[in-house]
């Protein structure tokens, strides 16, 4: 639970959140999150090295140039956290369509007496 807690928590951070979701488009340059997020490149390269930490991006050099990309490590434990409550609503959503089901079916009979 611990390592979700701290991988929500580097996502609640809104200019956090918009970085990751520009990066979803593939890997960028600074400059072009700067634009993205519209904040300035320190600020973008501060949430950057959060993100960093937090195993969310990855760093390749390119001549002058440092590009960013998402690793799919963070999101695949998002997944696996979401699954596990999806499973758990999914089955209250399946007993509740049967009640429905039951309750619609026995309408319909009632009707046609």
């Amino acid at each position: 639970m611990m390592m979700q807690q701290s991988i929500f928590q580097t996502l609640a951070d809104p200019t956090r959140f918009r970085i990751v979701a520009a990066l979803a488009d593939g890997e960028q340059a600074v400059g072009d999150l700067v634009r993205a997020v519209d904040i300035d490149q320190s600020g973008v390269s501060r949430h950057l090295r959060i993100l960093g930490e937090a195993g969310f991006v990855t760093m390749r050099p390119d001549g002058a140039r440092r590009l960013y990309s998402l690793r799919p490590e963070p999101f695949q434990a998002i997944d696996e956290w979401v699954r596990t409550y999806r499973k758990l609503w999914e089955g209250r959503l399946d007993r509740f369509d049967a009640a429905l089901l039951r309750k619609s079916g026995a309408r319909q009979h009632e009707g046609k007496k």
